[in-house]
């Protein structure tokens, strides 16, 4: 076995404070912070995490939003992909540690995977204070916070050929067991003329652009296609420090036998924060779960069913698009993506949704419910007393390379292209008993778009599972 040592994470007292209670305050101001504007709902089951590095008086806010998920994940061990700011690593530097200091105390290192991982190329065992680095370290006070008695596994990616990228993901893969997470630790844009970057000149335009830059980044991330990935950073040009770790994640989530998919759980920029963005470095945080991970139990579909329910009568008897009060289960209170369907005796009477931009649940549902009385792709209502309601609740997309890629009567899909924009329910191949092929012209058609846009360029297309549930029927 190779020699090990302790380490004193030098960012202690520079990139966050030494000072014990003021580390505490600061970490619990940045968890208080993301409950108050990304809500209290924790989504279970998060097998990895995109995460920022910067100090946490600038990035701590989005970093408290994944590792509140962190926390609920339960997990005995982190493994912590990150990367060298100073040193060129060749393959992925496994640092000979056996535990790491902060104010805060010592975190173990899993010794036991470290010897594993550091015999198997692309791995390899460094001196830890060869390759010690923010970017690894800067995480290590919010698991300690969080995750009190967890080891982690920390892993300085260099740049890797497409072999090395692969068996490096099989190895982790085989480490990803139910109490293991795994972190990409990355901040996004760097933009400015400091960084050498920018696409566009700094003005009141800025914070929008830099926005869509990053979350067309980030959207490619949530394909957890790596090639993909390469692409977006290759057609932009954008900035991202910790590419090769988040590349590295996505080849090992793409490998796993269940479905996953991307939420974004949080974004800021440092222009924003300290409101100069002639110098500004973006932060995202992500979370990646299993497409369970966003479907309700019973009991909460047939809350969400009765509010749909009650704002509907309130609507047929009043005409008043006056909700009644939003319902309070905790697991109602999550931002999701729904669409809600009213039937007249089996025929469709309105289908309305929200996709592109979460909301509550809770408040959400019942205001579809309301607004697809009025869908004019259909007829009108004639029998109130003989409507049924049906609610659709969708996974985040995830964006995929090649059509061939959707799976017919598991996926619904969304299509944008040139300006136009199409989406289609799973239910939609079931109901009408379509083909792969006739379901994607449908969507084609939906958009606007002719048959052929597959064959161009000029189009994304996404895939999404949803959990559909109606009155009467819900799955237990």
């Amino acid at each position: 076995m190779a020699s090990v040592h302790a380490h004193y994470s030098p960012w202690a007292g520079t990139w966050y404070p030494g000072d014990v209670s003021e580390l505490e305050h600061l970490l619990s101001a940045a968890l208080q912070g993301a409950v108050t504007k990304m809500g209290s709902y924790v989504r279970p089951g998060g097998r990895a995490f995109l995460v920022p590095h910067a100090a946490p008086s600038w990035s701590g806010g989005v970093a408290a939003s994944a590792y509140r998920h962190v926390k609920e994940s339960g997990a005995a061990r982190v493994i912590i992909l990150g990367f060298s700011h100073r040193q060129v690593v060749h393959g992925i530097a496994v640092p000979d540690l056996d535990r790491i200091g902060t104010p805060l105390g010592a975190i173990q290192v899993d010794r036991t995977a470290a010897d594993a991982l550091s015999s198997s190329q692309p791995f390899h065992s460094v001196p830890g204070n060869l390759v010690c680095d923010h970017s690894c370290e800067i995480q290590l006070p919010f698991l300690q916070t969080l995750l009190p008695g967890a080891a982690v596994l920390p892993l300085y990616v260099g740049r890797l050929t497409p072999a090395q990228r692969q068996a490096a993901a099989k190895a982790l893969r085989e480490r990803l067991d139910t109490r293991t997470v795994l972190i990409a630790s990355s901040d996004l844009t760097h933009y400015g003329r400091d960084f050498d970057y920018l696409p566009f000149e700094a003005g009141a335009s800025t914070p929008g652009l830099l926005s869509a830059l990053d979350m067309g980044v980030l959207t490619a991330a949530g394909s957890l296609d790596a090639a993909l990935f390469r692409q977006k950073l290759s057609e932009t040009g954008a900035t991202v420090c910790g590419a090769e770790p988040i590349q590295l994640l996505l080849e090992t989530l793409a490998g796993l036998d269940v479905e996953t998919f991307q939420e974004i759980l949080d974004y800021d920029t440092s222009g924003a924060i300290g409101g100069d963005y002639r110098h500004s470095v973006s932060y995202g945080a992500a979370g990646y779960f299993p497409a369970a991970a966003w479907e309700l139990a019973s009991p909460d579909q047939a809350a969400l069913l009765e509010g749909a329910r009650r704002a509907l009568d309130h609507f047929r008897h009043k005409r008043d698009r006056q909700l009644p009060e939003p319902l309070a289960a905790p697991a109602l209170q999550q931002r999701g993506r729904a669409f809600v369907t009213l039937f007249e005796r089996g025929s469709v009477r309105g289908c309305v949704g929200c996709f592109e931009t979460p909301q509550v649940l809770a408040e959400c549902v019942p205001q579809l419910a309301v607004d697809a009385c009025g869908d004019p792709r259909f007829g009108p209502i004639q029998d109130w007393d003989a409507l049924e309601i049906e609610v659709h609740l969708l996974t985040p997309p995830k964006r995929i390379a090649d059509p061939r890629q959707f799976r017919i009567g598991e996926h619904g899909a969304f299509l944008k292209a040139g300006g136009h924009k199409g989406l289609l329910l799973p239910a939609v191949a079931r109901r009408h008993q379509l083909s792969h092929d006739e379901f994607l012209k449908a969507l084609a058609r939906k958009a606007g778009v002719p048959d052929s846009v597959y064959s161009g360029s000029n189009w994304e297309l996404a895939v999404f599972r949803d959990q559909s549930f109606k009155e009467g029927e819900q799955a237990a």
